[in-house]
């Protein structure tokens, strides 16, 4: 029964990261530094992140809590949902940004490809000749 619970653990803190990476790179695509965009970013994110943790752990703590017949697998579903969460936010929250200002410090914002690109073509344009 604790599957059951991981799989839901899995797709919320998948979810999460990935929407502090889009973060980042939407403001990196506006100009902002690299750093100041992951603080921003992640700043940005703090929030709903938490309030999702919160609900999400309040409303599994009565399945930890069970008693009663049937309680056991109650008891295992909200233990990992309960401790789950609460450490795949903490990861998130900071293993997250971390890790992106390792890996992506070699990168440029993602929209650099397509203004390079842009002003590549509008070059090649204006010197054809007629």
């Amino acid at each position: 029964y604790s599957q059951i619970g991981l799989i839901m653990l899995i797709g919320l803190a998948a979810k999460n990261g990935i929407l502090i990476v889009e973060f980042i790179n939407q403001l990196r695509d506006e100009g902002r530094g690299f750093f100041e965009a992951i603080l921003e970013g992640s700043v940005m994110r703090l929030r709903p992140i938490l309030m999702t943790a919160i609900s999400t752990v309040m409303g599994a703590l009565p399945l930890m809590l069970a008693i009663g017949a049937g309680s056991e697998t109650r008891r295992v579903v909200g233990t990992v949902i309960v401790f789950g969460v609460s450490l795949a936010t903490l990861v998130t929250l900071f293993l997250v940004p971390m890790l992106y200002a390792l890996m992506g410090r070699r990168t440029g914002a993602i929209g650099d490809v397509a203004r390079h690109l842009d002003e590549q073509l509008s070059q090649t344009s204006s010197t054809k000749p007629s």
